[in-house]
This record gives C-alpha cells, structure tokens and sequence, in this order.
C-alpha cells in the first residue's frame, strides 16, 4: 500500500494510517534518528550550540539584502554564472538553458529538497535530458517512481525488505537484505554515469557571502563527484541559505550533523567557490549559481520570518508524532513534510489556503521547538497561521457555521445557560455510551468522535451544584 500524494488529504492520513509496513519502516528510522541525535548532543555543550546556531541564522535573515550581494559579487569575482530566479517557472528555465546550451543529455544530481521544491526532474525530462538522482535514498525512490517522504531521509517510507525487492526487479541484483550488497549494487549501477554525465547539479547547505562559496553536506561521495566531474556544474540555492562567514558554515555544519544523523560531521564538507582553474587537476568548466526566492520574500513578508532559519536537519519530523504516524507523503504533493513542512509549505504558496490542512497537521506538543537546532518555536508559527486562515474564513462551511453559533450563544451567559442545557439534554438522549464515561456521538456527529474523546456532560451545571450548595450550607457558616 502506498499513499497517493494528490489524493485528497484525509484519503492520504486514512491510507498511511491503515498501513503497516509504514508503520514499521517509521518506528525503525526515527527512533534510530533520534536515538543518535540525543547522543550526539549530550556529547557536547547542546545549549551553547543551538543558541549560537539561532544567532547566526537571526543574523543572516536580518541582513538579507546585504548578503546576498556580497554573495553575488564574490562568485562572480570567482568566476561563476549568477542567476536570479523569481520562483520555480523562472529557474527550471534556467537551468533548462544552461543544459540546452551544452547540449547535455544525462545530468546527475546530488540530493536536494530545493530542486524537489521546484520539480527539476520533471521539468528537465520534458526537455529529453536524462536526470540520474545518485544519493542512495533519492536514487531508491527515483526507481520506485515515488517523491521523498523526510527532508534528510528521503526513502525512511520503506523497509530494507522493500528495497531489496525494487532492487531485484529494476537492477537485477539477487535475492539479499545485506545493506552493503545493496549498496554495492546502486555503485555499480550509478557508476557509469557519473563518467558519462554531462551536467552536475547540486542543492546548498551553506552559501558563504565572504567568499562567494558554495557548501555542500553529505555522507556519500556522490555529492563531491557531481559537483567537480561533469564538465558543467550547477548549484541550486534558496537564498535564505546564505551565511556572512565561513565560521558560520562551519558551526551550522557541525549542527545540521548532529541533529540530522547524529554524527560529530557529516563524511563530506564540499566546498565550491568556481570552476577549474589553470592548473587543477578536477572541477567543472562552468559553474553556475541559481538563487531561488519562490515565495521566501513572501514569508518574510508575512511576519514568518522565523521560518527562514530552518536548516533542513529534519530532527523535527523525528519526534513528531503526526508524523511518526502518517509519515511525509501524507503531506501531499510538497518537498516539506512534518512541523517545519506544515509552516513553509503554505506560506512558500501564493496563497494559504491551498494548504490549509496542514498548520492543523500537528499536536502542538512542543516536542519539535525541543529539537530544532535554530530554536524555531514552531508551535508558536503553527498556531499564528491557524488564526490567518481562520482569519481568511476557510474550512468547511458548516464547521464556519458551528463556530458561529458557539460564539454567538457564549457571547451572553443567558443564551450560554440556554445552550449548555439543550447540549446536556441531546447528549443523555442521544449519545451512545462507551466505556463508561466515553460518548460517541451519532452521526454526522460520530465522524468527530471517531478519533476524539468526547466526555459525557455532567447532569447539573457548575452554577446548579454552588447554588445548592449554598442552600445546605448552616445559616452560621462564614463561607
């Protein structure tokens, strides 16, 4: 069973919730995740690194504009290709011309949620070049035709048993579940085209204004041999990436590792700050920059600048337990899932509304505001786009009218007294009485209280026990 992304959002929650499998492949990986992460911090002064991590991005939005100047101007001394991209139309064409201007026919790209945010992929193989995804997770879910599921863990949807079983069929390997032979396998299969590519693109950890670099974080070498082996290089960045200096990107290195899989550093830092120059031995002949607003100057916009200090660690998906239940695809047709995807992913939007299930999507435990490296309270942002949409009057009309009416007989304590005495009485008449004081309403109201708990109503009110209660009390008694 798999979810369907573009089915309708409670069809896609029913769907991961009735499967099994999913269930499984997401109790084995986030509690892995976690597991590593939690040691990972106690290994070290946790406090002191996620403030000054919570500084440094402050400081980077804060200054925007600035920076991203400086960025320009130092990759362009450098010897890059900038280009500005207003949103995902605008930098798919881009990159489109670049290929097209090369002549290229196989691009291989090394993991990154922003080209996913945009659908590159798709956008490239219309224009009949040929993308090879070669991180190992990306690569699993391209073959299986399916979109990533976590920010850092694209393929944590599936159990080793089902990518042995997509391996014996697309790659021909022989029956196993040994990871090394699977990814042995992949190797093998990836190998030749990273010889025979003839574009790289790459996403952006870090872009470092001082120096005009480009950082890239991984844990294969795949993300190395795309960003120096084909003759062309492109690094795709959303431009709240930027940093002011390089100890900046070291420090959110050594954060976004630590939260992500729990390692001191990821196993390659890559830095890029231009194409090969006289003399070297390995690098691209070109490379190209593409800064990606696509709706960031909007969140800024709106007030939600706080979502911007995001550095893609996922350590936030890992303990919520929305998630951990209906996993990232639940979360429909976006490159974000879980706490900081159910903020990003509306707000990146021209309009709130073509996602407003998603603020709802969380039960705002705190557990995410806990982890996060960047301090993001993401409560906080979950419930102020909670009162925008409700502010823009959306959901379903008769819950808007529901809420109307309960507004309407709170506003005066006798309509209040009124209400609360009819409520009490279809409740005792109506109700249908489980577990004792558990009532499951009848329908359409039994669709609430299917994965609700609903408490019967007291037979007397608060103020009919206080007004009885002073009646009994002695004529003497103080109280």
């Amino acid at each position: 069973m798999s979810v369907d992304t573009r089915a309708p959002y409670r069809t896609r929650v029913e769907t991961a919730l009735a499967d099994e499998h999913l269930h499984t492949a997401l109790d084995r990986a986030t509690n892995r995740l976690t597991s590593n992460r939690n040691h990972a911090m106690a290994a070290i002064d946790a406090a002191t690194l996620r403030t000054e991590t919570n500084a440094v991005r402050r400081c980077a939005v804060s200054n925007l504009p600035e920076l991203l100047e400086q960025l320009e101007r130092n990759l362009n001394e450098n010897g890059c290709h900038v280009h500005w991209a207003r949103d995902a139309a605008e930098a798919n064409q881009i990159i489109r011309k670049i290929a097209t201007a090369h002549s290229a026919k196989k691009v291989v790209k090394s993991k990154s949620m922003t080209t996913e945010e945009i659908g590159l992929n798709d956008s490239l193989e219309q224009a009949g070049i040929r993308v090879v995804e070669t991180d190992l997770g990306e690569y699993i879910i391209q073959l299986a035709n399916e979109p990533p599921s976590h920010i850092i863990a694209p393929v944590i949807h599936k159990r080793a048993e089902d990518v042995s079983e997509l391996f014996q069929r697309e790659l021909g390997m022989a029956p196993t579940s040994d990871p090394a032979t699977m990814c042995a396998a992949a190797r093998s299969a990836l190998r030749d085209d990273f010889l025979s590519a003839d574009m790289g693109i790459s996403g952006c950890n870090f872009a470092i204004a001082e120096t005009g670099t480009i950082c890239v974080v991984t844990n294969e070498g795949n993300g190395r041999m795309t960003t120096s082996m084909p003759p062309v290089y492109v690094a795709v960045a959303g431009i709240e990436k930027v940093v002011p200096r390089v100890e900046d990107a070291f420090l959110l290195w050594q954060a976004a590792a630590r939260n992500a899989t729990g390692q001191p550093v990821s196993v390659y830092f890559s830095m890029s700050s231009g194409p090969r120059r006289e003399g070297h031995a390995d690098g691209p002949d070109e490379m190209h920059v593409v800064l990606l607003d696509n709706g960031r100057s909007r969140v800024l916009q709106r007030g939600y600048a706080d979502a911007l200090l995001c550095i893609r660690c996922g350590a936030c998906l890992n303990v919520c337990p929305v998630y951990r239940e209906i996993g990232g695809h639940s979360y429909g047709e976006t490159a974000y899932s879980g706490p900081i995807g159910a903020v990003i992913t509306p707000l990146l939007s021209h309009c709130l509304e073509t996602h407003e299930e998603l603020p709802f999507a969380s039960t705002l435990c705190g557990a995410c505001r806990e982890v996060c490296p960047a301090k993001i309270d993401l409560p906080r942002l979950l419930l102020d786009l909670r009162s925008d949409l409700s502010e823009a009057r959306t959901g379903p009309k008769t819950e808007r009218l529901a809420m109307y009416g309960f507004r309407k007989a709170t506003e005066a304590p006798k309509r209040y007294r009124a209400m609360a005495r009819v409520v009490r009485w279809l409740t005792q008449v109506f109700s249908i009485r489980r577990d004792g004081d558990i009532t499951k309403l009848p329908p359409p109201l039994n669709a609430w209280t299917r994965n609700r708990v609903f408490p019967k109503f007291a037979t007397r009110s608060f103020r009919q026990r206080w007004k009885t209660r002073l009646q009994d009390l002695p004529e003497d008694d103080p109280t």
